[in-house]
């Protein structure tokens, strides 16, 4: 079984995806050749010599394997995706918004097949005759396990990691958790939500304007963690997770990676957290509207690419919820551990052969 990869190989969400699956290809003992997109970066993570040689020998003998029998497997977006190494190509993207433009269908349609990890998403490309698709859950990655340690004493821990964004509601959760909490040193509030794509003083200056010019004594901000064990440690310091309340996503790996270690995430019932979010897992609430998706900086209006909505909340709905979590600090989530157990990334790809060998 030969299969020729072309993926990112970084610390960012598509980088971690990519690292996961490799691992496990290389556990089922998959003939792999590795096309990077980008740069290889893969100081984040912590593994074997022998998976490190397994990755090595793929990329220097990537030419080995543009071949008309090998099939590629991409892990890229769709803005990017027309070109393919060899004739079979199956591509895995995440799909964040809700209308589909002639362009990125037209991508879609060009694929032998095209793994979403969003069932809305599969629903929105149908929607546009799009019929080559099917859903691709993601797994815990196996580098994320409960430490077992207590960090703070007598203090509700709140998180919330992902990039600044508007799509993600970053400000806008930062100053509803603000109007309840703030300078209450029984609450804190940690952010991991530095934007590689902005410059340090821009990303200060998204900060000074979230926080108003206030000064808060109960809210840190992280810079960017550099290890998957530095991940590992902030979401196991975190009672409840807020990155759920993103708007618009692909997966969500912090909410998710969260509650299947056992933390309370509150997530708004929409787009890709439908696929793994449940009343019994984690703390939802549905959403009140929506709005564009153009911010100016990542989605703009009339391009080939991302358009449609995002969905958004009230404060009154995300008050309630956090509420709602504080209840339930000092439980395990137990639930979310089952989820963890039971999606896994061993799972994801033998979907991906199943389908990419099948007969």
């Amino acid at each position: 079984m030969k299969l020729l990869l072309e993926v990112p190989l970084n610390r960012l969400s598509f980088g971690n995806v990519a690292f996961n699956l490799i691992r496990e290809l290389h556990k089922k003992e998959v003939d792999i050749g590795i096309f990077p997109i980008g740069e290889p970066d893969l100081s984040a993570y912590d593994f074997s010599e022998d998976l490190k040689k397994y990755i090595e020998n793929a990329i220097n003998a990537r030419f080995d394997y543009l071949s008309q029998d090998i099939p590629s497997f991409k892990l890229w977006h769709l803005n990017g995706s027309e070109n393919r190494k060899t004739k079979n190509q199956y591509l895995f993207t995440f799909y964040e918004c809700n209308q589909p433009t002639p362009i990125e269908s037209a991508i879609c349609n060009v694929q032998d097949h095209v793994f979403f990890s969003s069932n809305d998403a599969i629903d929105n490309f149908k929607r546009v005759g799009c019929n080559n698709t099917s859903f691709l859950p993601l797994g815990l990655d196996e580098d994320f396990k409960a430490t077992g340690k207590t960090y703070m004493e007598g203090v509700t821990h709140f998180g919330l990691m992902g990039k600044f964004e508007n799509r993600k509601h970053t400000q806008k959760i930062i100053q509803t958790w603000l109007k309840k909490y703030g300078n209450n040193s029984k609450y804190l509030l940690t952010c991991c939500v530095t934007n590689p794509f902005f410059k340090p003083d821009q990303m200060q200056g998204l900060i000074n304007n979230t926080l108003g010019g206030e000064h808060y004594s109960n809210i840190n901000f992280l810079p960017v963690l550099q290890k998957n064990s530095e991940v590992n440690e902030f979401l196991n310091s975190v009672d409840i997770d807020l990155t759920g309340l993103s708007g618009g996503e692909g997966w969500n790996l912090p909410a998710f990676n969260a509650t299947c270690l056992g933390k309370w995430s509150i997530v708004l019932n929409c787009t890709s957290h439908k696929d793994w979010a449940t009343n019994e897992n984690s703390i939802l609430i549905d959403p009140s509207g929506d709005m564009p998706v153009s911010d100016g900086m990542f989605f703009n209006e009339q391009q080939p690419f991302n358009q449609g909505t995002f969905y958004t909340w009230t404060e009154e709905e995300a008050v309630w919820a956090m509420e709602e979590a504080e209840e339930k600090v000092g439980q395990i989530n137990t639930e979310g551990v089952k989820l963890g157990d039971n999606m896994t990334y061993s799972k994801t790809v033998d979907s991906i052969l199943s389908l990419i060998f099948k007969g």
